[in-house]
């Protein structure tokens, strides 16, 4: 991560003081940097490497190479600072960790030793213990411009018996040129300084109760005669951190803490490049991960409540809730009923499906599925209709399918578009004569022969027979929707392969999104009329029946971020105003 971490100190005497900043390097170190490591430098350095999972090393650097004691650093003069302003001292050659994963170098000294970057600190620092506090002036806030670079800021008390008002004042600072990195790692940075801040707290709150129960400052400060102002704060100011907290490795600890904080923190976001924005179904599917996250923690939360009956299935994104185990993860639920399917699938493409169906049978209930009609299956095999049902998902949009892959009881429509019964259900006769249902009966072959087996894995379909039935059959001379008439054409071409007839599906698919999302812009959010409602449709080239129900079926499965995103376009008066 291209960040700066920075502990900082207000100074009784001084002001707002930089003690200590940990520096990212991808460039290597100076000639000469690595010379003159001490072995007792050395063994300090790798008694912390467990701390960072780094190479951590003390390199010595000579004045020259930038170390604090330099009178040319952009860091204050000597007789600028007391004990309490200092970290390290004069001439201390500073620390560096090498992540050998990553060739890059964490620097750890007192100041930045570019000028710029000490400015970008120095001001940094003196807005965290100045103006820029949170209530209470102790606790985390976020400030910055794109000129000086965005700062998370948490400033904290460290007890002193020999301060005013029994401590001192002390901030952590992390800055970057990245606000929105900044701000999505928040949590991880508060939660990993406010560690940090507790640990310095903590050893500093024993030093002061020894200090106090051996020579009581309250006490003697009330019975001490009346001294000038001036000479109590010359006598209190000048105590560094290290006496504060008795801890003569502190500095070592702070560069190892800081270090790894930008090593994880770095680590913990990734940036993925995106072609294009994102489709319709990765939004979806988006919002239905989303929502089973939220009914899996209310179901962790409600163990010992009446569990729901199993005859009354839960559909949501193409599968049964009563099959998601509570005391599994979403993420590993989803992925385990992925795999579950590709192993169960008895038809591999939809080009197969055509072959076993044959071309006639193949086309009714494609013509069902674009146009939204429940699809029942009936088969003793729970499996063989669930690799149908993924099969003929693809062709749908993700927010259009509804999935019972196998039940006891027929669902209504509304309920779910694809349907898998037992041989023995009973469905409604309105249902067998609807002409919005199509029936896919499997039934034992009487011969073998009905379909030929050309490989192995076929054997299980050769022993059954598909009868394809519906109110509404498709007439052959029908034209159909035309993203039907194209998926056709791909699948009859055999100079094409299964997977790029896929990738012909997708884009079709994306096409066709398309047109409904102008056709719901048009007629839902701008409430145009019909006649202008027709004339859009010819010129998307979707004026024919077949094609207009598709759009309006199509036109649910649209994802509420992009419907939200046109409502809330449409009702700004940025827009309005635009629009006149």
């Amino acid at each position: 991560m291209n960040a700066i971490v920075a502990l900082c100190h207000f100074c009784e005497l001084h002001g707002p003081r930089t003690l200590f900043c940990t520096e990212v390097l991808h460039s290597p170190l100076p000639q000469g940097a690595g010379n003159g490591d001490s072995p007792g430098q050395s063994e300090q350095a790798e008694d912390e490497e467990g701390g960072i999972q780094m190479s951590s090393r003390i390199r010595s650097h000579s004045p020259a190479e930038g170390a604090s004691a330099d009178s040319s650093s952009p860091g204050p003069k000597k007789s600028d600072m007391c004990e309490g302003c200092r970290s390290l001292a004069a001439g201390h050659p500073g620390y560096v960790s090498h992540d050998t994963e990553t060739s890059i170098k964490y620097v750890s000294h007192q100041h930045p030793n570019h000028p710029q970057l000490f400015s970008i600190v120095r001001q940094a620092c003196v807005r965290s213990l100045s103006c820029e506090v949170c209530p209470g002036r102790e606790g985390p806030i976020f400030f910055g411009d794109e000129q000086h670079g965005f700062v998370f800021s948490h400033t904290f008390f460290i007890k002193d018996s020999l301060a005013r008002g029994f401590q001192r004042w002390y901030s952590i600072i992390t800055i970057m040129m990245d606000r929105i990195y900044l701000i999505n790692s928040w949590p991880f940075l508060l939660g990993k300084i406010r560690g940090i801040i507790d640990e310095l707290q903590g050893k500093a709150l024993k030093v002061f109760e020894a200090e106090q129960y051996g020579c009581p400052q309250r006490a003697q400060r009330m019975n001490t005669a009346f001294t000038p102002f001036l000479h109590q704060r010359n006598g209190n100011a000048a105590r560094s951190l290290t006496s504060l907290t008795n801890d003569d490795n502190l500095w070592a600890c702070l560069h190892t803490s800081f270090a790894w904080l930008l090593k994880a923190c770095g680590s913990r976001l990734t940036e993925k490049l995106l072609e294009g924005a994102p489709t319709e179904d990765t939004l979806v599917q988006m919002e239905k991960l989303a929502d089973l996250k939220e009914e899996s923690e209310g179901w962790d939360g409600s163990e010992g409540e009446e569990e729901k009956p199993s005859a009354q299935p839960d559909v949501v994104e193409g599968r049964e809730l009563t099959k998601c185990p509570t005391d599994t993860s979403l993420m590993s639920d989803c992925s385990s009923w992925n795999v579950a399917s590709r192993r169960l699938s008895i038809f591999r493409s939809l080009r197969h499906m055509r072959q076993v169906l044959g071309a006639s049978a193949f086309r009714m209930l494609a013509w069902h599925v674009l146009m939204g009609n429940q699809v029942i299956w009936k088969a003793r095999d729970a499996d063989l209709v669930q690799s149908a049902f993924d099969i003929l998902r693809t062709m749908l949009p993700v927010g259009c399918v509804r999935i019972i892959p196998y039940s006891d009881r027929y669902e209504e429509a509304y309920r779910c578009n694809f349907l898998g019964l037992s041989p023995h259900v009973h469905i409604p006769p309105h249902i067998l004569s609807s002409e919005f249902a199509v029936i896919v009966e499997v039934r034992t072959a009487t011969r073998c022969s009905l379909y030929p087996v050309l490989f192995d894995d076929e054997q299980p379909l050769s022993k059954y027979e598909f009868v394809v039935t519906s109110g509404s059959p498709v007439a052959a001379d029908r034209v159909g929707p035309t993203i039907l008439n194209k998926i056709e054409a791909a699948l009859t071409n055999q100079n094409l392969s299964v997977d790029v007839v896929d990738q012909c599906l997708v884009c079709l698919k994306e096409e066709w999104m398309n047109k409904v999302k102008v056709l719901f812009k048009f007629t839902k959010v701008d409430s145009r009329p019909k006649e202008d409602t027709q004339k859009l449709l010819s010129i998307l080239g979707a004026a024919e029946e077949d094609n207009v129900k598709l759009l309006k079926f199509w036109m649910t499965g649209l994802s509420k971020t992009y419907k939200s995103h046109l409502m809330s376009t449409v009702r700004s008066p940025t827009s309005s105003e635009s629009r006149n």
